[in-house]
């Protein structure tokens, strides 16, 4: 049987619990309420806490440090919910120290599996609690501390939304190769092109890469969703290495080692990076050239030096990739602002992050570089991209 997980701590939260339980079983879902609390609980847990705890390095925390006994649990729940074959569905509900410990076993499961927190944290910085998962937080309005007329509101729909989504079929899986490609503003021409050039046969998944989605498109190769990645834009890396705001984790690219996915690249966008409103770029840039993209953000050129950077640190990681690698580099520039007459458009920066990849590639018979007298958005670049790949992948 399928069974749509209630969890939090019911030691401080079990009257909710309870309640959105009874809400699943009314709507004819199954709930099953998982324990996460440290002290006794206010009710009984169908999983009780010191199961869950059981999965986890040490037993049971002690409440000596709540710092250590949230981390503890939260590994221990993270375990234990992996070895789990019956779920239809999560809901969690709980504040920071119950966030933090039901959003990181949620964020191991698997694309698609509904999983819902109600959080007293849900309208803040949620990042740091969904990651690149797919999980939805909700507001808890009040404190989850007892039911009342506001919080019995909220948990309601919450159960009904979870009970909803949990038995809502999912549409059968496409049978066609999945190709994950990387695409910023200034360089969604080119995807377009690659897309429209890969035709029915395959098909295309595009993340907007500002660091979360480059992140989003590892962890589904990672998760062996995608058969393939055309990585054009690595803009990402940009930002890594010079504090913009929208940069890869320094873990960018292992995935493609790891999995050894057959891989095209190129440096769509190295030329930039991003800043939000002009007031918030570090005062070591001041006298850097700029380009206003919208009132919030901010773009700034990368120099040769930074360049130079770039494409030595993109050349070390594929360096260390055993499965088919082609990188393609357009020489005539990267990006829409990177061309003759554009705000970006620097050969001497181009050329430091061109010469820096190349000299740092090391090629085989499996590892190609390619040199391309074309601007990343002319179709000549497209059709390149999509040959690569189709001699990559036949």
């Amino acid at each position: 049987m399928q069974r749509i997980y209630v969890v939090g701590t019911a030691d401080t939260k079990g009257a909710e619990l309870r309640f959105i339980a009874e809400a699943i079983r009314g709507l004819g879902g199954h709930p099953m309420v998982v324990d996460v609390g440290i002290r006794a609980p206010g009710i009984a847990a169908d999983i009780s806490a010191a199961e869950v705890a059981s999965h986890g390095a040490s037993g049971l925390p002690s409440l000596t440090d709540r710092g250590e006994a949230v981390s503890a649990m939260a590994e221990a729940f993270t375990r234990f919910i992996a070895t789990r074959q019956d779920i239809a569905g999560v809901i969690g509900i709980g504040g920071s120290g119950g966030t933090a410990i039901v959003t990181a076993g949620m964020r191991v499961l698997r694309i698609g599996l509904p999983k819902l927190m109600v959080s007293t944290l849900a309208s803040g910085d949620t990042a740091p609690y969904v990651g690149v998962s797919d999980i939805m937080m909700m507001p808890s309005i009040t404190d989850l501390a007892g039911l009342n007329r506001i919080s019995r509101v909220i948990l309601e729909r919450a159960a009904a939304a979870i009970a909803a989504m949990a038995a809502t079929p999912v549409a059968a899986a496409s049978d066609r190769p999945a190709v994950g490609l990387t695409m910023f503003g200034v360089t969604t021409s080119a995807v377009t092109q690659i897309l429209d050039r890969l035709g029915p046969a395959v098909e295309g998944v595009v993340f907007h890469a500002t660091g979360t989605g480059g992140r989003s498109m590892e962890a589904l190769v990672d998760s062996g969703l995608l058969t393939g990645v055309l990585d054009i834009t690595t803009t990402e890396v940009a930002d890594l290495l010079c504090g913009g705001v929208l940069p890869a984790g320094p873990d960018r690219l292992d995935c493609i080692a790891r999995t050894r996915v057959p891989y095209v690249g190129s440096v769509g966008a190295c030329d930039m990076v991003n800043f939000w409103a002009p007031e918030t770029v570090p005062a070591r840039y001041q006298g850097r050239l700029f380009y206003r993209h919208n009132a919030n953000v901010t773009l700034m050129r990368t120099t040769a030096e930074e360049c130079a950077a770039i494409g030595a640190w993109i050349a070390q990681k594929l360096n260390r990739c055993e499965g088919p690698v082609h990188v393609l580099i357009p020489e005539a520039g990267v990006s829409a602002l990177d061309i003759a007459g554009g705000a970006f458009f620097d050969p001497v920066a181009d050329a430091a992050l061109f010469d820096a990849l190349e000299e740092g590639l090391q090629r085989t018979d499996r590892r190609h570089l390619t040199r391309l007298p074309v601007h990343i958005n002319d179709p000549a670049f497209a059709d390149a991209v999509v040959s690569a790949y189709h001699a990559l992948c036949p």
